[in-house]
């Protein structure tokens, strides 16, 4: 593997006691550090370049530089490659602007690229105003494409070098902002297609967050593109922070992190101990969810969020933005602040101008959609609402406002905190757990110092203020991780998609092999072989210090043991199988369950279990996830037992409750719990009587008395004999009880048996064998690694690609796999199947649209109405592809859950987007869907996205027909407020 040398310049500098641009207030003198780092690729002989000090800098800034910005600008003027990290609101922007008026000083051709298309408009118009010749590329507008700088979404650029644009061979300098998207799960696989692909002679300028392994960003860069990397990263806030904790129930704040960086842990317990406890209807738990009761309380008492922005208004420590992590929670916090009036009259008349003027692009009706009209009032009183089911339109408005210092408080969801600079003074978290889509979790530290960087404007505030809004016990450590934590560290989310492989079987030198290899994933992987080579030899050399005596003896003992726990368990399984137990589990029956949470180092096949006795109070069958209460119930379905039994009750970690089942006679409180039927070791042929009523400690404590005295007369419990008793005459079960008695009979018999100290040498022996497995786990890892990453499932791709005709056994691209090329917004083999299968040919235009917006609906509505029978038809038609195109991938190999796969396509905007390629108005389409407007038109701007390409499917095969009827299909969507043009633009 290629080793990059280091070279590491840590630079400081002392920053003057200045006068600071916005308000000229002064600040004391501070020490700001930056490190200087640069990564060489192997065998790269360093040459002494021109000192390039007295050239006149291509652009000067009205301020003095950080040294973290006058270190990249060097670099950029010496013509190498930088990666700038630093914080939110540090001024990486001065880097990218420096950078393009370089190129343009130079005749040479510059890209931007960013994430979302709202930052590149809002980056378009930044740049539009310093410099004139600047073009915009994204799915949706197109402005002067032939400018020498041109701003667009990375996944526009990746488009551009697939089909090889002139464009890509003029580039000199390539600027990747929030480069640390990278990570992300669904499309940071982009950014690593484009920078492998990129030119070989451009130069790149990356801006990210800080991350804690830019130092490995820039080898990879370095090894991938043969030319220097230089990494300046910088902790370094503008504005320092100060973090407070507000708790629930509560009415003060409580310092919790100074603006040094200090944790104080007596005013984080101070904090903890003034959260009242939740009363009845503060939170609830509905469908599985959590949910705030966010209504105005009793005689209408002020919520927390009520009490928590008054106190910042009296503090002056607005505007303040309050992040919450669901957009409808966003929207009831608002309406909490209805008695709240932040604006005098001067700016409620500037509102109304900013607002009614970026409003007079829509029509009347759209004027008057309830989002709309809703919002004026709101805004009016210095209070925003900021998440993606907004109109476009409104959004922008709302960050125009908010900048001008016209919105005092803004409720927003976390997309706010990403991109563009906008600052508040204060920024309070609503909410320290979040949903992810699978579980509630607290937020990552990373998630933390991405939002909390939206607190402090330089130059205008002091400090900046971060407030959790904390309402269950949080531990200081959970606390600290949260608070001090560092960054999350930029991984690969690489992953191989038919598009990409097609498209580089098309183009000219393109070869996936080549891609995988120069995949930061494969760099990452290739990195870690060092470590695990040192941490395989560590394990062998433990594991052959270990002397046993009679060790081949002992093995052998030691197999048959391992036989007998199996026998056992397999008689278990049988015995306990709902088939012969459920009959026995009636109420008041004793049983004997294995105890949990007991903490033993020992090998699990060397000693029994721990064993409770209990008494079942009823049994139930555990539903599998999807199915429905008429689900047929099989016969090796799922139960679990209700069991009153002894247990302990411990904390764990934040507010988490840890119950484990303990012997009768041991300390702890008597609960019913439930355990599945495997825990359950023994049934008695005993049963109590019990009561009814269990919720009386008294009852419980005395049914459990009963049990241990029952249990002192019989020390056995009666066991229930699952020949005589339970009536078990499977065969397997006789031939298990054969094979256990043959195997009692060797152990009696083994020349082993009777030496001392067996039980501690089987203990040593039983260590060796688990660093055996763990070394050939290691040696596993290592194999892969060394291997091309992904090799078996770049074969396994090829083949579902043959199969299906899109690419010949040589590897040549076909006619379907021209079709798959173009599609990039959408499943591409899916979509390319209904396409060659004559559905989208046979259809009305509107149906066909109303088809495609299951391709691109990704949101989980509740409840959703069936679409009418002709496009549930479609729909079938749809799923019988989908399904198709699935069974096909796994057969060939590919991991893939079909019904999963079929399920991904959503009709439940069918019926919306069917009605507005009708000619519907968009008020009248809000009316028969439940789903947030700007939710709606994201999805339609993204299906006219699909049909683009479609459309550049269709005339790269000749099939004019499908491609009039695809241009049609635009026409008849792309209209009124859905595609109003942004302000920015």
């Amino acid at each position: 593997m290629e080793s990059a040398k280091r070279k590491s310049m840590p630079t400081e500098a002392l920053r003057p006691n200045k006068q600071h641009r916005e308000n000229g207030s002064a600040f004391s003198i501070e020490q700001v550090a930056c490190v200087h780092d640069v990564s060489y690729p192997e065998g790269y002989v360093i040459t002494k370049k021109p000192d390039s000090s007295d050239t006149k800098p291509a652009k000067e800034f009205p301020f003095a530089l950080d040294p973290f910005q006058s270190e990249a600008i060097k670099c950029l003027n010496n013509g190498d490659s930088v990666m700038v990290s630093a914080h939110t609101s540090a001024g990486k922007t001065v880097v990218a602007l420096y950078a393009v008026a370089m190129s343009l000083r130079n005749m040479q051709r510059v890209i931007y690229t960013s994430p979302i298309k709202a930052l590149s408009n809002q980056k378009f118009r930044e740049f539009k105003e310093e410099f004139s010749d600047v073009g915009l590329m994204t799915g949706d507008v197109t402005i002067d494409p032939n400018a020498s700088c041109l701003v667009m979404t990375t996944e526009i650029w990746r488009s551009m070098q697939y089909k090889g644009s002139e464009i890509t061979r003029e580039v000199a300098w390539i600027i990747f902002d929030e480069v640390h998207y990278m990570r992300d799960r669904e499309r940071g696989v982009v950014w690593e297609e484009s920078i492998v692909m990129a030119p070989k002679n451009s130069r790149f300028v990356f801006l990210s967050a800080t991350v804690p392994n830019a130092k490995e960003f820039a080898d990879w860069v370095a090894k991938v593109h043969q030319q220097p990397c230089h990494i300046v990263y910088t902790d370094y806030r503008p504005t320092p922070l100060q973090h407070y904790i507000f708790p629930a129930g509560g009415d003060g704040l409580y310092l919790t992190v100074d603006e040094k960086g200090k944790f104080r842990e007596e005013s984080f317990q101070k904090a903890l101990n003034a959260l009242v406890p939740k009363g009845e209807g503060e939170k609830k738990r509905e469908n599985g969810k959590w949910q705030k009761d966010l209504i105005v309380g009793k005689l209408g008492e002020e919520t927390d969020i009520f009490k928590l922005v008054k106190m910042i208004i009296q503090r002056q420590y607005d505007p303040v933005i309050l992040f919450s992590f669901s957009k409808r929670e966003c929207e009831f916090l608002a309406m909490q602040m209805a008695k709240m009036d932040l604006n005098n009259d001067d700016e409620k008349v500037n509102i109304e101008t900013i607002f009614w003027s970026a409003m007079d692009m829509l029509s009347d009706d759209d004027k008057k959609l309830p989002q709309v009209s809703n919002m004026l009032p709101l805004l009016k009183r210095g209070i925003g609402v900021h998440h993606s089911g907004l109109l476009p339109i409104l959004k922008e408005v709302i960050e125009i406002l908010f900048q001008e210092g016209l919105i005092k408080c803004l409720f927003a969801t976390e997309t706010f905190s990403i991109g563009l600079n906008m600052p508040a003074k204060t920024v309070v978290f609503t909410n320290v757990r979040k949903f992810d889509g699978d579980k509630f979790r607290w937020i990552s530290s990373g998630e933390y110092i991405q939002m909390s960087g939206r607190a402090g404007r330089r130059g205008i505030d002091e400090r900046g203020v971060c407030i959790l809004m904390v309402d269950e016990k949080l531990e200081p450590s959970t606390a600290k991780m949260m608070l001090k934590g560092n960054a999350d560290s930029l991984n690969s989310a690489f992953h191989l998609t038919y598009n990409m492989l097609l498209n580089q079987l098309r183009s000219e030198d393109g070869d996936p092999e080549n891609l995988l290899r120069n995949s930061f994933y494969q760099f990452q992987t290739d990195r870690a072989i060092p470590d695990l080579e040192k941490q395989a030899k560590a394990l062998e050399e433990e594991r052959d210090s270990m002397i046993i005596e009679e060790e081949d003896s002992l093995k052998n003992y030691y197999e048959l043991i391992k036989q007998y726990k199996s026998l056992k368990k397999d008689i278990r399984d049988i015995v306990f199988s709902p088939k012969y137990c459920l009959p026995y589990l009636q109420s008041g029956r004793l049983v004997c369950v294995q105890c949990t949470g007991t903490d033993d180092n020992s090998p699990s096949f060397l000693i029994e279990e721990p064993i409770a006795w209990g008494v079942v109070v009823n049994f139930d069958r555990v539903k599998p996830a999807g199915e429905d209460d008429a689900g047929k119930k099989p016969a090796d379905a799922n139960y679990t037992v209700d069991v009153l039994m002894r247990c302990l009750v411990s904390r764990e970690g934040i507010a988490k409750k840890k119950i484990a089942i303990v012997p009768l006679k041991e300390p702890g409180e008597p609960l019913v719990v439930s355990v599945p039927i495997s825990q359950i070791v023994n049934l008695s042929s005993a049963r109590l009587y019990m009561s009814k009523d269990l919720l009386p400690l008294e009852v419980r404590e005395n049914t459990l008395k009963q049990v241990s005295e029952f249990l002192s007369r019989k020390p056995t419990g009666l066991p229930l004999d699952p020949e005589g008793d339970m009536k078990i005459q499977s065969s397997s079960y006789k031939k298990a009880v054969r094979r256990i008695e043959a195997l009692e009979h060797l152990f009696e018999k083994h020349e082993i048996a009777k030496s001392t100290l067996i039980e501690q040498r089987l203990r040593v022996l039983h260590t060796k064998y688990e660093l055996t497995a763990k070394v050939k786990s290691i040696k596993k890892a290592m194999r892969s690694s060394t291997v091309l990453a992904f090799k078996d499932e770049l074969k396994a791709r090829k083949r579902v690609l043959r199969r299906l005709g899109y690419i010949t056994s040589d590897d040549v691209v076909e006619l379907k796999g021209k079709v798959a090329c173009e599609i990039s917004s959408a499943d591409e083999l899916t979509l390319t199947e209904l396409m060659f299968n004559g559905v989208l040919k046979d259809i009305k235009v509107e149906e066909m649209v109303s088809l495609l917006s299951c391709f691109v609906w990704q949101e989980k509505l509740q409840d959703a109405a069936k679409p009418r029978e002709e496009l549930d038809l479609l729909f079938t038609q749809l799923q019988d592809a989908a399904r198709m195109v699935g069974k096909l991938q796994l057969e060939c190999k590919v991991k893939i859950d079909v019904e999963n796969f079929v399920s991904s396509f959503r009709p439940d905007i069918m019926e919306a987007v069917y009605a507005w390629a009708k000619g519907s108005k968009f008020y009248e389409i809000m009316e028969i869907t439940q789903v947030f407007e700007g939710s709606l038109i994201r999805a339609i701007r993204r299906l006219e996205e699909v049909l683009q390409q479609l459309i550049q499917a269709a005339k790269s095969i000749g099939e004019t027909e499908l491609e009039a009827k695809f241009e049609e299909a635009v026409s008849k969507i792309k209209r009124d407020i859905v595609f109003a043009a942004s302000l920015y633009l």
